[in-house]
């Protein structure tokens, strides 16, 4: 037998890692009024921050929701790839978006994608809230192999 007997079921699609937050809503809630919009700037990407903003436009206590939900993605997925917040991750460099059927979607910016690719396969991103609770939820795959059978890395996904 295997000394690490989980070694053996390490293969493309396997989890690789796990990673959970649960936040309380009215902690997001102090760090806005105490910092303002500077907050959710350190802590939001580009896309994520124009959606934070229309949606606290709309309802204040959304678009709070809406920030919880994605700190709470943030620190699941740095938690999942096993780094914490510490580089390449950074707060910006990953976005839960919405797919355009409304599935949320984990996007790293280039200058994670690459660390990330060479260790890393899909992510898969769960969110939710409640009046006083955010939660994400992620699961990173394995790399996926090269071989014969597979296309060509980026013949698929479209990156090159």
């Amino acid at each position: 037998m295997p000394e690490n007997p989980t070694a053996t079921l390490a293969g493309p699609g396997c989890i690789a890692g796990i990673g959970m937050d649960l936040i309380r809503v009215d902690r997001i809630e102090r760090a806005l009024a105490r910092h303002g919009d500077r907050f959710a700037e350190k802590i939001l990407g580009p896309e994520e921050l124009q959606k934070f903003h229309a949606r606290r436009q709309r309802d204040p206590a959304r678009g709070v929701r809406f920030l919880a939900t994605r700190f709470a993605a943030k620190e699941a997925f740095s938690k999942a790839i096993g780094l914490g917040m510490r580089m390449p991750m950074t707060w910006t460099r990953v976005q839960a978006l919405n797919a355009p059927g409304g599935r949320p979607v984990l996007v790293l910016a280039p200058a994670l994608r690459g660390w990330y690719a060479e260790r890393y396969g899909a992510a898969h991103v769960s969110l939710t809230d409640e009046s006083d609770m955010a939660a994400a939820y992620v699961v990173v795959e394995h790399k996926p192999s090269a071989s014969p059978r597979q296309a060509p890395q980026g013949a698929a996904d479209g990156t090159p």
